[in-house]
């Protein structure tokens, strides 16, 4: 009888994480789905076989928790972060020391892949907080497991992104559209082609020990971004630009503001480009093609139209 192959995937329930656990399903994994909240994955279930996607209760802050999900795996894929922090959960917390701790105890129970998602601008000496303690994890990541895969993903998008989405929900109510750091550059990359690299760093032995990131085929400036969205939703908004001193104090408020609109340390990262690195391994190659921004955008943000993309039916003339 053929042996199981089993994978866990930390954060499977987010917005890459339901990607990645589709295709590992498709290749026949079983695969488990370890969250803190695991009523929230059941919506994963369907995408494998009678008893194949497996919600089951961890979380990065546990290691016995995490000492469970991890045992007798083939494949781990780390997705978990966040992108503000809380007095119970920092990114210290989150980031750095709950991926350390996936990582050593994964290559304690024999692990054979491990594929760390980080973020482009991973730095452990950056001022950003996310950026810097996402830096620290991939070092703490590679001295717990030397073969780890580390994928570094610049600006996702796909249907359940909160940018795209976010900005075209604003455009819907807002007179006007903010325009902070505008000239900041982001390379767009696809949830899709996200997940087919980390389908590609598990199937390849090749990618072991390496670190690739991860954008799309086009380079966008965050004012390009903007209207781009204004023009696809069709609504006729004019970009503001904010000076940085008014949104450093806009960001010191809207921190304590619930859902943290902006705060800022996402101010600082705003205000840094977000492209892959001159020489850094991409998705070429992983043998993956980039998929346009233009290709999968609209057919999303058409919900944020007026009338929400419906055309009013035109009664055709009768005869006689």
């Amino acid at each position: 009888m053929a042996t199981r192959r089993v994978a866990t995937v930390f954060g499977g329930s987010g917005f890459i994480g339901r990607y990645v656990v589709k295709r590992l399903a498709q290749q026949g994994y079983v695969v488990r789905v370890p969250s803190r909240y695991p009523e929230g994955a059941l919506f994963l279930k369907p995408m494998g076989a009678v008893g194949q996607v497996v919600p089951l209760y961890a979380t990065v802050t546990n290691e016995g928790t995490l000492h469970r999900a991890v045992e007798g795996a083939e494949v781990v894929v780390n997705l978990v972060g966040a992108l503000t922090e809380s007095r119970t959960a920092s990114f210290q917390a989150i980031h750095t020391e709950g991926s350390e701790s996936i990582a050593a105890l994964s290559a304690a129970a024999g692990v054979s892949r491990l594929i760390q998602i980080s973020a482009i601008g991973a730095d452990p000496n950056s001022p950003s907080r996310y950026a810097s303690t996402k830096g620290k994890a991939e070092q703490a990541v590679l001295a717990a497991f030397p073969n780890a895969t580390i994928l570094r993903p610049s600006l996702v998008f796909g249907l359940e992104d909160k940018f795209f989405n976010r900005f075209a929900a604003l455009a819907r109510l807002a007179p006007f559209m903010p325009v902070i750091a505008g000239d900041t550059k982001m390379q767009p990359v696809f949830v899709g082609d996200v997940a087919d690299a980390v389908m590609a760093a598990v199937a390849s032995s090749a990618t072991q020990g390496k670190t690739y990131e991860v954008g799309g085929p086009r380079v966008w400036t965050f004012r390009d971004i903007l209207a781009f969205i204004l023009k696809t939703t069709h609504r006729d908004r004019k970009l503001v630009n904010i000076p940085m001193g008014i949104a450093r104090l806009q960001a010191a408020v809207l921190q304590y503001v619930p859902g943290k609109p902006l705060t800022p340390d996402q101010l600082i990262m705003l205000s840094k480009d977000n492209v892959v690195a001159p020489g850094a391994l991409g998705l070429a190659d992983l043998g993956i093609t980039p998929t346009p921004v233009e290709l999968v955008v609209p057919g999303y943000l058409s919900r944020y139209q007026p009338g929400g993309g419906r055309r009013p039916t035109i009664p055709l003339p009768q005869e006689g």
